[in-house]
């Protein structure tokens, strides 16, 4: 018997997650049930299916649901979330409303999967730029335990949605005639984003910091199960299409070289390091390094993968480094962790095909 699969959402993470389920053979009755805020038409990765409005009918029999985020006035998952789990489903949640809840687990699958229990019936996906950040600090944090972290990240405008993609893609034409007086909505990006970049993701808190600042520091401390790392970000929204960007300063408790740095996330599931000598370089520098960019997630090796660069000793504090890393925000970031949430499940006989 196949698993029944309701998605509820339909944005850039709702298409993923059907594309990614096909991808991965997910064992489920195909096609999955897809509910949003209105009843259509929708193509998800070319293949038309017709989009139910939300109600209790889209939980019925379903065996697993996943809430692919922004639809739903006050978050789907609010919505949705305990009558889907009435009627006999267990949720998994890529939004934002539940992953500081201290009785909801919050999971990546290579990070933290003993978090789900028998008798979990909610999960929360962390946050898109938490995912990368947490994949890359888990085993050196187990190998010479962290003490403090700074993190600068510059994020795609696919972050934020559907809307401020379309938004970046129409400020193009204008931009490259004047960068003066570029149209934008403020209730999408803040600023213009063509050939720009806006410290400033998500809302303010009291603190000066702003919402998904505060996202990486809490869900990083609630992944790693340790309230004690001092962790710093600045968020920074960039005009990219897909895939995030962070540059990650670290310092540990017990020395650990760059060299072990680099093996210990060669061997970490989800990771790849590309970070050797790039011999052979047109500008003849002996000392050039290869290293992972925005573009690198396209290929079909490393689309699902954390790419990691650029490892190298902080001279300025005590056992510190400094490295690089890259993830597609869309794919690890949010569909692919919640579908191998899924997979997960099936294992541990939490849901059974």
């Amino acid at each position: 018997m196949s698993l029944r699969v309701t998605i509820v959402g339909v944005g850039m993470v709702g298409e993923r997650i059907v594309s990614i389920l096909r991808e991965r053979s997910f064992p489920m009755e195909w096609p999955p049930r897809v509910c949003a805020t209105r009843e259509r038409v929708e193509t998800l990765d070319g293949e038309e299916f017709h989009v139910a409005k939300t109600d209790e009918n889209c939980f019925k029999d379903a065996d697993i649901v996943f809430f692919a985020g922004r639809e739903g006035a006050k978050g789907a998952s609010i919505q949705w979330g305990a009558k889907a789990q009435a009627s006999g489903a267990v949720c998994v949640d890529n939004g934002s409303d539940f992953r500081l809840n201290p009785k909801v687990p919050l999971v990546i699958p290579e990070v933290n999967p003993e978090a789900i229990r028998p008798q979990t019936r909610f999960i929360a996906s962390p946050n898109c730029s938490t995912i990368q950040l947490a994949m890359v600090l888990h085993p050196l944090h187990k190998a010479a335990r962290i003490h403090r972290v700074v993190v600068s990240t510059y994020q795609s405008v696919s972050g934020w949605g559907v809307r401020a993609h379309e938004e970046l893609l129409s400020q193009m034409p204008q931009a490259l005639k004047s960068l003066d007086n570029i149209p934008f909505d403020p209730m999408i990006l803040a600023r213009p984003i063509a050939f720009n970049y806006i410290p400033h993701i998500d809302k303010f808190t009291q603190n000066g910091c702003t919402k998904e600042e505060m996202k990486m520091v809490l869900e990083t401390q609630k992944i790693m199960g340790d309230e004690s790392i001092k962790i710093s970000a600045t968020t920074v929204r960039v005009p990219v299409l897909v895939g995030h960007g962070e540059s990650i300063n670290i310092q540990t408790e017990n020395k650990l070289s760059p060299a072990q740095a680099r093996q210990i996330l060669s061997d970490s599931p989800g990771i790849a390091v590309l970070d050797e000598p790039n011999k052979g370089n047109p500008r003849h520098d002996p000392f050039e390094r290869t290293y992972p960019d925005g573009l690198d997630i396209r290929k079909p090796q490393y689309r699902d993968m954390v790419l990691v660069g650029r490892i190298r000793k902080d001279p300025t504090i005590e056992n510190g480094l400094n490295l690089w890393c890259v993830a597609d925000n869309l794919r690890k970031g949010a569909a692919l962790n919640v579908v191998q949430i899924g997979e997960l499940l099936i294992k541990r006989g939490i849901i059974r095909p």
